[in-house]
């Protein structure tokens, strides 16, 4: 119990769980993120991952790994025995609740999907002058920045993170990927054939010009920030 008292003295560490409770099952990077464009905390991802340490160590905070990336839950079970010790229970046993069952009913969404690029101001001006995404964050964060942009149809809606690629891993998957012409992610439009023939005017290499496959038509192009893009269109 002493660990979750000490774990809840500090303040970011309290607003760490308040943006988990907010959208559980975050990156580090994307807490920096909202840590600095929400609450002005202008912390390094240093500071921030030690702070997860704390959180971690004391119960409060659980992390899965999926690939390359780690993502942070909130567990508030470690709670649990601080509201026995003083409150009387009502109702439902409090102890009786797991994670799992906390997270019945809830609705999967995909709220960000990142490209990794080598260089930010290069994809950040691709992605919107050339691809015609809009940015809508662009946030400092130590070396590099939390850059998201999104579509103009639906600037609400899922948000594609230019993000640095540093890790040392990245660059030999980014290169193997290129090498054997496979599209790192993929782009739908209304008509590929028109928006080749428009992104070929500004000057963008094509690796696969526009291919009918069936219901699907696609199209691939370098993102000149070392990635393949796929542009794909299913007829409805």
């Amino acid at each position: 119990m002493d660990a979750v008292f000490k774990a809840l003295a500090d303040r970011t560490r309290r607003t760490i769980l308040d943006e988990l409770t907010d959208r559980d099952g975050q990156t580090l990077f994307e807490i920096c993120a909202r840590l600095a464009s929400k609450h002005g905390l202008g912390s390094s991802r240093q500071a921030i991952s030690q702070h997860l340490d704390v959180l971690e160590a004391a119960g409060l905070v659980e992390t899965r790994r999926e690939g390359r990336y780690k993502f942070h839950y909130i567990n508030t079970t470690p709670l649990e025995p601080i509201v026995e010790r003083w409150l009387k229970k009502t109702g439902e046993d409090a102890g009786d609740r797991t994670g799992a069952e906390r997270g019945r009913g809830i609705t999967m969404r995909i709220n960000l999907a990142s490209v990794l690029v080598d260089d930010q101001d290069k994809a950040l001006r691709f992605y919107t002058e050339i691809l015609g995404f809009q940015q809508k964050n662009d946030i400092p964060m130590g070396e590099h920045r939390w850059i998201t942009v999104v579509s103009p149809e639906d600037p609400d809606g899922t948000e594609l993170v230019l993000e640095p690629d540093v890790h040392p891993a990245v660059k030999p998957f980014k290169e193997a990927l290129v090498a054997d012409g496979i599209p790192f992610t993929s782009f739908a439009v209304d008509d590929v054939r028109a928006e080749y023939d428009r992104l070929r005017g500004l000057g963008v290499r094509f690796t696969q010009e526009p291919t009918d496959m069936g219901p699907v038509t696609t199209a691939v192009l370098d993102d000149t920030c070392g990635n393949l893009i796929q542009i794909a269109h299913q007829a409805g």
